[in-house]
């Protein structure tokens, strides 16, 4: 290892010394390096120049090519309001009210009655026209509960909350006036 240093040494070349350090550019690279610097400055300038051109001209023209102002089916438009809104879990519990003979059964459905759908709490509230149907629902719960997931997707719905029979309006006396609660709507 030595004599290679030592042969290195006679010959004049400096062997430990790294590559030759690169020239600096010269006065025609530096002309190319300008060039194209600004060049792509004032593309830059010239697309923020062209958008403001069509943002005072109200926005893109149409072209041949499609863009989100092209008319769509109807069905397409109300699927992309849905989605942009995020209206997707209410629009599918809608559609389980419509639908609500087919997943619960005909004989189901002409006693029970779904009534609203808090998305909040991911609760679907039934109305029943008797207790006894109530009380069969609230049994069937679980197992409803679990088909409805199934076809809108899990958790969709957490719980479904069961009401009896309304009963009739109360009525305090022969002579009321219409709209009035009863004597407590008075005082407070």
């Amino acid at each position: 290892m030595t004599d290679g240093i030592a042969e290195g040494m006679a010959d004049g070349t400096d062997q430990s010394a790294g590559p030759s350090p690169v020239p600096e550019p010269s006065g025609v690279d530096l002309a190319r390096v300008a060039l194209r610097a600004a060049k792509e400055q004032a593309r830059a300038r010239g697309a923020a120049a062209q958008q403001k051109k069509q943002a005072r001209r109200g926005g893109l023209r149409s072209g041949a090519r499609a863009d989100g102002r092209d008319p769509l089916p109807l069905g397409a438009a109300i699927n992309r309001l849905i989605t942009e809104r995020g209206w997707e879990a209410p629009a599918a519990v809608g559609g389980v009210m419509g639908r609500w003979p087919q997943m619960v059964g005909p004989e189901v459905a002409q006693h029970c009655e779904p009534q609203r759908y808090d998305e909040d709490a991911r609760v679907l509230t039934v109305r029943c026209d008797s207790t006894a149907w109530a009380t069969q629902l609230r049994l069937l719960a679980p197992q409803l509960v679990a088909r409805l997931n199934a076809d809108l997707g899990h958790g969709t719905v957490k719980m479904i909350k069961v009401l009896g029979p309304g009963g009739p309006a109360r009525r305090y006396g022969p002579l009321r006036s219409p709209g009035s609660t009863g004597p407590g709507d008075t005082y407070g």
